[in-house]
């Protein structure tokens, strides 16, 4: 119960002042006042500490809401019959016909993904995943490559220019001419040679959409899935176009074709059949040039090396003297060089160096001189940095020789 005035003790003696009952009654509130602040905070951090655990409950009820729902699978629509709808279910492959209602029945189309219970009944329309992973694949910011960055190798790179960046560039001049211009340059040869600096400089120079993409990437597990990522690419290429498709490690998808009866090699040539409709089928592939490089030529497939999927086979060898020394330059144009550098004499010091090789001389000679506190990149340390990167080449063709 309450207590009343007159039950509350008086912080003053009945025969004090006037003024000593005025003083002691402002000090008991002041008391009263920071112990109603005081519990006022208290008050704030229960109610913040109660939210935080109500968020915590509503999750944990969404979540165990979802932990007691029947999983859904993922299918692709067949066809559509009177009968109802045929579809295939992802990962086994098999087959069945469910029935849908009208109003679904509107809006659903061959190819169209769906999610389905256990009784293979369909639940909802899914969005094109697959498209989202070829949109990942657009390079959405140019990179920052130039053919001022490219050395060595001027031939292939007026080559690469012709047959790609000129049809997007000047189509009226082939129009001209009459004749259809390239479809397709392949790049091979050595690694480090800069096949894909001359990609990343198509991409730059040019303003076309830039999809790029690696071979290993349209390896997939499932049935079908590589195949259909390959059509979705260039279905993105046509509604971005013109552009430039770049498919890098293509010996990936592309590798002859052999009498092997394993799935995982029947998945790829299903893969690479795709691929070779998309580059010369029956449809018109629009303003759309494709590049691709490899390191292992011995191994692609004749099929996709004739005319009319690559118009253009070009080499890219390891640079020459005179190619080394323009990568030195180009490498270094931002370095702080000593007197006395001389990168002709570099250039035919480090024989059967590729380019790679000489970008990485140049950033260990630079961290020579950093170990050395010098602010001066010196002759001893290119040749110092050769000796390294020699040396670890050496290192890992023991270790590989040892695991062979």
């Amino acid at each position: 119960m309450t207590d009343t005035v007159d039950d509350v003790d008086l912080p003053y003696d009945e025969n004090a002042s006037q003024q000593k009952k005025i003083e002691a009654l402002q000090e008991r509130l002041e008391v009263l006042e920071s112990q109603n602040e005081e519990m006022r905070d208290k008050l704030l951090d229960a109610n913040a500490e109660n939210n935080k655990y109500q968020q915590k409950l509503e999750r944990l009820t969404h979540e165990n809401k979802k932990l007691k729902q029947s999983p859904l699978f993922v299918a692709t629509v067949q066809e559509l019959t009177d009968e109802g709808v045929i579809i295939k279910q992802h990962g086994n492959n098999q087959e069945a016909l469910t029935e849908v209602t009208d109003e679904m029945r509107e809006d659903l189309s061959p190819d169209d993904r769906v999610a389905v219970n256990n009784s293979l009944s369909i639940v909802k329309q899914l969005d094109d995943e697959t498209d989202v992973r070829a949109r990942v694949m657009q390079v959405d910011q140019s990179p920052s490559v130039t053919y001022q960055d490219i050395g060595g190798i001027e031939e292939q790179m007026d080559e690469v220019r012709e047959t790609v960046e000129m049809p997007l560039k000047s189509p009226e001049m082939f129009e001209d001419v009459g004749i259809d211009p390239p479809s397709g340059v392949l790049l091979h040869g050595p690694p480090g040679t800069g096949k894909t600096m001359l990609a990343k400089a198509v991409a730059n120079e040019t303003d076309a959409t830039f999809i790029k993409m690696a071979g290993s990437e349209l390896v997939h597990k499932f049935i079908g899935e590589g195949s259909k990522l390959v059509r979705d690419l260039f279905d993105l290429a046509r509604q971005e176009e013109p552009a430039v498709v770049f498919i890098d490690e293509i010996d990936a998808i592309a590798a002859k074709r052999t009498e092997s009866k394993t799935s995982g090699d029947a998945e790829v040539q299903r893969t690479m059949m795709q691929l070779l409709s998309e580059m010369d089928g029956f449809d018109d592939r629009g303003e759309i040039r494709i590049i691709a490089a490899t390191n292992r030529f011995d191994m692609l497939d004749r099929a996709i090396l004739r005319p009319g999927r690559f118009d253009r086979l070009i080499e890219v060898p390891k640079p020459d003297v005179e190619g080394r020394r323009q990568i030195f330059q180009i490498h270094t144009r931002d370095m702080n060089l000593a007197d006395g550098v001389e990168f002709e004499e570099l250039a035919a010091e480090i024989d059967e160096a590729s380019g790679a090789d000489v970008k990485a001389i140049c950033t260990e000679a630079g961290m020579f001189a950093i170990r050395d506190d010098r602010t001066e990149v010196q002759m001893s340390d290119f040749y110092d940095a050769w000796e390294k990167i020699q040396q670890e080449e050496t290192e890992d063709e023991d270790i590989s020789r040892t695991f062979a």
